[in-house]
């Protein structure tokens, strides 16, 4: 099984419904949904989750589980319970963002230093929701250090959550390279048997070689990709040996995405956020490169629509 990870500010709604159209991807996890003092309105969920309104899946029908982050085990079950009638394909809890301004409002990857937390939290959710809702919980390693990393999970583990997927890396290493795949091999393996549940790799698979080696050194037969997906397309079919995904077929999605965006972002934030892909495709495509350099230095909307129709139509009737 493989995963298409969560990443603030890049992978969101409009980029997991691109890239679960190229194949590949079995499930989806959100990006957070913060949860502090208060019980959320539906139109919360639904705003960071809009699959909710189509059965919790994409448009290409791959299924969406919804991610909670917050400290109070009591207002997450509450908010839990509430999503879970809305039809997420599960609820997901967030152990491992690195951001500053979560980890001082004591959400993410802080929490890892409080393991008897991070268990109650999990058993509330899990008494708060159906029990044919699955509900899953994502970590790092730790926070400045991995000495609790055994500690997190048992009481994930413990607390009933149906999966778990590490980060192999600590909040103090961010997003640098490499991930410790090793350690999360012995996180894993140090779960009781009565305590086994599926664990998820996650962290630095940008390969299909990298892949094969993930799982040979965490002995986890599923993965979550995230950067290695939004930089090749096609990497999640390429692990499955099906092939991958050209270039020649990422104009119409970059045509999608443009327009997915113009529907939900402010207008000055639109060019941004279409370089951000391309600045990500062009370390994979020679085709990504030209087109981040021909749309570098303009913003204008009126632009960049007719450069995307001109790739279009240039795939679509080559010379």
């Amino acid at each position: 099984m493989l995963l298409l990870a969560p990443m603030e500010g890049l992978l969101d709604a409009t980029l997991r419904d691109v890239l679960t159209r190229t194949g590949g991807i079995d499930r989806c996890v959100s990006e957070f949904i913060r949860v502090t003092d208060m019980l959320l309105p539906e139109r919360v969920f639904v705003r960071v989750v809009p699959e909710l309104l189509h059965g919790g899946r994409t448009r290409a029908g791959v299924p969406v589980r919804a991610q909670l982050l917050g400290s109070d085990p009591t207002c997450l079950a509450e908010n839990a319970a509430r999503l879970a009638g809305l039809g997420p394909h599960g609820i997901d809890l967030n152990f491992g963002c690195p951001a500053k301004t979560v980890n001082q409002s004591r959400g993410g990857a802080v929490l890892l230093d409080e393991p008897e937390l991070i268990g109650r939290i999990v058993a509330a959710v899990r008494r708060a929701v159906p029990a044919h809702v699955p509900v899953s919980a994502k970590m790092r390693l730790g926070f400045n250090d991995d000495t609790r990393a055994e500690e997190c999970a048992h009481a994930i583990a413990e607390a009933g959550a149906d999966e778990l997927v590490i980060h192999a890396r600590t909040k103090a290493h961010g997003y640098r390279p490499p991930a410790y795949w090793d350690r999360l091999a012995e996180v894993r393996q140090s779960l009781p048997s009565h305590l086994r549940l599926p664990v998820i790799a996650n962290g630095e698979i940008w390969t299909v070689a990298d892949a094969v080696r993930c799982r040979e050194v965490t002995g986890c037969e599923h993965l979550m990709i995230g950067r290695g997906m939004v930089t090749d397309p096609g990497l999640a079919l390429a692990i499955k040996g099906q092939g991958g995904v050209a270039w020649e077929v990422l104009p119409p999605l970059l045509q999608v995405f443009w327009q997915q965006v113009s529907a939900r972002v402010e207008r000055r934030h639109r060019a941004g956020r279409l370089k951000q892909w391309l600045n990500y495709l062009r370390k994979r495509y020679p085709e990504a490169q030209q087109a981040y350099d021909d749309l570098r230095l303009f913003n204008e909307t009126a632009h960049i629509e007719a450069w995307l129709q001109r790739q279009t139509e240039q795939q679509a009737c080559p010379a």
